[in-house]
């Protein structure tokens, strides 16, 4: 699929989780940087679309202690983001 549709596809994944929270959370994120992920980045997010919404919000705000596997930058952007301005 081209660039584009994948980010409308991630972009609608991403807000359309199931809960406000994940929505505006896991959406938000997305909304926020997505546009400028590489494609590396891109199948990091679209592999972390297939995790519970639970553990994803989890992780981001440490109540969760977070596997290997999804430590690293782009975990530590998703905890770093201001949700209250990313929701206004």
């Amino acid at each position: 699929m081209d660039h584009e549709t994948r980010l409308k596809r991630l972009s609608f994944r991403s807000s359309h989780r199931g809960t406000r929270e994940a929505d505006m959370m896991i959406g938000g994120f997305f909304a926020t940087y997505g546009a400028t992920w590489t494609t590396e980045q891109l199948d990091w997010f679209e592999a972390l679309l297939e995790q519970q919404d639970v553990d994803i919000m989890g992780w981001a705000i440490g109540s969760i202690v977070c596997p290997p596997e999804w430590e690293g930058p782009m975990m530590q952007a998703m905890r770093d983001i201001d949700y209250v301005t990313v929701v206004k």
